[in-house]
């Protein structure tokens, strides 16, 4: 018996056997823009932040576009994949939402409220979703987590044009409504899964990096 279970963990491969896959790097630099991202939020650095955020939602797409077109992963690197994704999407789209909600409210009382309803949604909603996968009609239940982010950097344009104290509300209402929106049972299409949704994703990408990038000098 003991015998057969040093074989078996023999044959399994290393960790880090696994950073050498493309979509798996794909996801990693997804959650270093996640960093950024929570980074930025904190120091008050909101227009770096929305870069940071937009990004991840990018590198979240283009890994199922390569895993897709990729020949020859094995069964393992799928499971792999796909649990490594799952982790870095409650960092991306539930605890970076709600560090930015907090740190655009000043780390309010109030605002704790807030980012744990998001951060819990996002949990619930990503629980679902391993569990029973897509529904009958290929399709998400609930809307999918990186809504969150892509909204949100557009949401984000109009803090300019609002004081700071009326477009705190504004997030905070924006952050909890896509919070019970994640939760529903509305059904959603699977975006990422159109190349042509990825194409498009970039060029939103690209153009609110520009803005952004614009708004930081």
């Amino acid at each position: 018996m003991t015998t057969g279970n040093t074989e078996f963990k023999e044959q399994q491969p290393s960790i880090l056997s696994f950073v050498k896959d493309l979509p798996n790097i794909c996801s990693l630099a997804g959650l270093a823009c996640t960093v950024l991202a929570i980074y930025f939020s904190i120091l008050g650095v909101f227009y770096a932040a929305m870069i940071g955020m937009i990004w991840a939602v990018a590198f979240d797409w283009a890994d199922g576009l390569v895993a897709r077109r990729m020949k020859g992963r094995t069964g393992s690197d799928r499971i792999f994949g796909g649990q490594l994704d799952l982790l870095i999407d409650i960092v991306s789209y539930g605890v970076t939402p709600a560090v930015l909600l907090l740190s655009f409210g000043g780390f309010a009382p109030i605002f704790l409220v807030g980012a744990f309803v998001m951060l819990a949604a996002s949990a619930i909603r990503l629980s679902y979703f391993s569990t029973f996968g897509l529904s009958g009609e290929a399709k998400y239940t609930g809307l999918a987590l990186d809504n969150n982010n892509i909204i949100l950097v557009f949401i984000f344009l109009f803090e300019s044009f609002l004081s700071q104290g009326v477009f705190s509300v504004v997030l905070y209402i924006s952050g909890v409504g896509l919070a019970a929106l994640n939760v529903s049972q509305i059904k959603t299409p699977k975006l990422s899964g159109d190349p042509a949704n990825v194409y498009r994703l970039a060029v939103y990408t690209l153009a609110i990096t520009a803005i952004y990038g614009w708004k930081l000098l």
